[in-house]
């Protein structure tokens, strides 16, 4: 993938196990590539493994199988060589609640290789009006974009975004869209993890659904909607039979008839006409495209034992 574009991370067949022997393994065989300038999604549920992907990814823990390379190297065990080029965001900052945000980005701007101006860093995640404010005193949305303002500060080549976005209002959450954007535009490459489904289909280049440690399905967010099909839904005819229509799947749901397939326009024309010609209603006539939304609930309902092989 990305032939012309340098890989920047590399993760094979990484496996996480915490506790000894069979102890619970989190991560269970995943495996995908970033390219420079690329920003790539990790979506999943509660307890899929994204954080402890994250964490590795991060050179915060050392994995228990597998590989994971950053700019080449080992980021845990040449973490010296590979952490001033990285900006990482944690899902909890965890900061003195007694110093203000200034002396917050002062101090972090100490231990940061290649800073930028504090002054421009706090601007460019807007708490320029609050650079006074001890941290216990900022709202849940401001701690998140000091957060994020310590992440970019030294400018890094490769940044970690765990649930960014958390706790904002939304134009907060827009303006965050906005400056991720940017640093990608800029050439930042990005991994980042979300719960929101909009955020990601916004924001990456490709993205993976992890589900029970390995990764379900990956690739461009169109490319992920359209592994599963559009649905078209109504309330149940009375006494009436529904046409033949070729590869489409019927079911019911909640007392509702829902047609999937994965030619809407062409499944949606001939319900209609069918309906029309014989002077049928359709009762809450509903017709929905195929969608990250609908992978994810997908990949969500799934209660079977997922395969060893991972997509490519």
């Amino acid at each position: 993938m990305n032939g012309r574009r340098d890989i920047v991370i590399e993760v094979d067949e990484l496996r996480r196990r915490y506790g000894e022997g069979d102890g619970f393994e989190a991560v269970r065989g995943v495996s995908f590539d970033v390219a420079e300038g690329e920003l790539f999604a990790l979506l999943g549920t509660n307890g899929a493994g994204k954080t402890s992907t994250m964490e590795i990814l991060e050179g915060l823990a050392e994995p228990t199988a597998g590989q994971v390379r950053v700019f080449g190297r080992d980021p845990y065990a040449e973490s010296a060589t590979v952490r001033p080029r990285t900006g990482v965001m944690l899902q909890e900052g965890g900061f003195p609640s007694d110093l203000t945000a200034a002396e917050m980005t002062r101090m972090w701007a100490g231990i940061t290789s290649n800073p930028g101006p504090l002054d421009e860093v706090l601007a460019l995640v807007d708490l320029s009006h609050r650079a006074d404010v001890p941290i216990r005193a900022l709202s849940g949305g401001e701690r998140r974009r000091l957060d994020l303002a310590l992440a970019v500060l030294g400018r890094p080549a490769a940044l970690f975004l765990d649930e960014p976005t958390t706790g904002l209002d939304p134009e907060s959450r827009r303006k965050t869209w906005d400056l991720v954007r940017q640093l990608v535009d800029d050439g930042t490459t990005i991994v980042l993890t979300t719960h929101y489904l909009e955020e990601a289909e916004a924001l990456a280049n490709r993205l993976a659904i992890m589900h029970r440690g390995r990764i379900v399905t990956c690739g461009t967010p169109a490319e992920v909607a359209a592994s599963h099909p559009s649905t078209i839904s109504f309330e149940p005819l009375q006494g009436g039979a529904l046409p033949q229509l070729p590869g489409v799947t019927v079911t019911t749901a909640a007392k509702r008839v829902v047609l999937h397939t994965q030619a809407l326009q062409d499944t949606l024309t001939e319900l209609l006409t069918w309906a029309n010609t014989y002077g049928l209603k359709l009762e809450n006539l509903h017709a929905r495209s195929a969608s990250i939304e609908e992978a994810f609930l997908a990949v969500a309902a799934t209660d079977h034992e997922i395969s060893e092989e991972v997509p490519a």
